[in-house]
């Protein structure tokens, strides 16, 4: 059976995406600081699919509950959406945001590669492409300047990690 890590794993997506991973028989663990969630959304997410799973309640930015969580579990892979996601909010805040959303993903990918776990989904943004103008919008769109601290925190987190996949 897989083994995954979902982090943001009591937030709207996050939730969703445990309770499929569930349906489809993986095992998962997922971490939340539960700053957009609350801690019982685990009963009804366990509810809804009938299995059960472990959380942790951390940040992403704590390495040592990374740690911790990644040498108690072999993972197969990670799906990371543990990044706050409001554009007005990042504009007012934007430190908040490099915080979180650069350093949170910076602290994770060091947890990964201590342990030797390559397979990450990253939760990108089309806010990435800015105001395209070729619409629709896919894969090949250019990435352009980011219209907020959230768009500019995606597009610094798609260039990490394709450092860190080299």
């Amino acid at each position: 059976m897989k083994n995954i890590l979902v982090t943001g794993g009591l937030g709207y997506i996050g939730s969703h995406t445990v309770v499929e991973l569930l349906a489809e028989g993986y095992k998962v663990v997922a971490i939340d600081n539960l700053y957009n969630s609350k801690e019982e959304v685990k009963q009804y997410i366990e509810a809804i699919a009938g299995r059960t799973f472990d959380l942790c309640i951390a940040d992403v930015n704590d390495t040592q509950a990374l740690d911790n969580l990644f040498e108690k579990n072999r993972f197969d892979g990670v799906i990371h959406f543990a990044a706050h996601k409001a554009v007005g909010e990042s504009v007012d805040n934007p430190v908040m945001y490099y915080e979180n959303n650069v350093t949170g993903l910076i602290s994770l990918l060091g947890a990964m590669a201590k342990h030797e776990v390559t397979n990450l989904i990253f939760s990108s943004s089309c806010t990435v492409y800015g105001a395209a103008t070729d619409l629709p919008v896919t894969e090949d769109t250019l990435i352009q300047k980011a219209e907020s601290p959230y768009g500019t925190t995606k597009i610094l987190g798609e260039d990490i990690i394709n450092d860190f996949a080299k």
